[in-house]
């Protein structure tokens, strides 16, 4: 069967999935089978392929038609730039998530000695982004499960880091096992947020296939926060910095929890869509 005859085949199976473009995801799928830019694909539409492949294309549209999320079908995401390895039982990074990363970077400048912790670390793409493009700062990232350090080492090693150490635990418990007796200039945070009765109508891409831990913040989304924010605090060097992503109508709530707990100089920054989605604040 020839490509563009095998795109439609499977654009068919995915047409009517609402968050789908079933033609690039088509694309996408035969590309990183066939281990070709997608450019290949455009311009060689009568080439002809195996059996083999156009069996694992239909498998693998079949399995998108029925709700997994591409990310996760092609073991990638980007994220800052980077190529992300991902599998589930880590969240798929999010372009949102980049705001956090970029705000940090310019933070701390490239040439920046400082000692960062990122806490719930999933494939890596917070702790592996700054630290990649701030090659002068030490990043530690912890998190409770053993997917989430087994994915990031695996994207430390690919993308060629040095700068970022991983350690399985539950929070600062991580820092407590591992012995590591280390003060913060910097945490940072993106924690689950999700209200416990709003996971049942997130789309099933999310709900059924991303890492529950990573998404559900408790009754009123803010567990994570009020825990963060009253542990942080020993772990951060004098002025040091708290800076979390938040979902879009949580700002002034977790500013309260922050000044509640004694940080100073809080402020909430706004994604490109208007919404707040950066909350930060410095130790008292």
């Amino acid at each position: 069967m020839v490509i563009n005859d095998l795109l439609a085949r499977g654009m068919a199976l995915i047409e009517e999935r609402e968050y789908s473009n079933p033609r690039l995801e088509a694309v996408l799928v035969l590309a990183h089978l066939l281990e070709v830019d997608k450019s290949y694909i455009y311009i060689h539409g009568d080439k002809e392929v195996s059996k083999d492949i156009e069996h694992e294309f239909m498998g693998i549209m079949g399995k998108r038609a029925n709700g997994h999320p591409l990310q996760y079908l092609l073991n990638r995401e980007d994220f800052m730039g980077l190529s992300f390895y991902i599998e589930e039982g880590v969240l798929i990074p999010r372009p949102e998530t980049e705001l956090l990363v970029e705000f940090i970077i310019d933070y701390i400048c490239k040439d920046s000695r400082v000692n960062i912790l990122d806490i719930g670390v999933g494939s890596g793409a917070i702790s592996l982004s700054i630290a990649k493009n701030c090659p002068n700062a030490r990043v530690i990232g912890i998190d409770i499960g053993d997917t989430p350090i087994k994915v990031a080492n695996i994207n430390k090693e690919s993308l060629g880091i040095e700068n970022a150490l991983f350690y399985q635990g539950d929070m600062f418990e991580a820092l407590e096992k591992n012995k590591i007796d280390k003060r913060f200039h910097i945490i940072v945070s993106n924690p689950p947020y999700i209200r416990t009765k709003d996971l049942e109508d997130l789309q099933v891409e999310v709900r059924d296939h991303e890492p529950l831990l990573a998404l559900d913040g408790g009754c009123d989304g803010l567990n994570f926060y009020r825990r963060i924010s009253k542990e942080a605090s020993r772990y951060l060097k004098a002025d040091g910095m708290l800076a979390y992503e938040i979902g879009f109508n949580q700002g002034e709530e977790v500013r309260d929890i922050m000044l509640q707990e004694g940080y100073k100089d809080i402020s909430i920054l706004k994604d490109y869509q208007g919404h707040d989605r950066i909350v930060y604040g410095f130790k008292n």
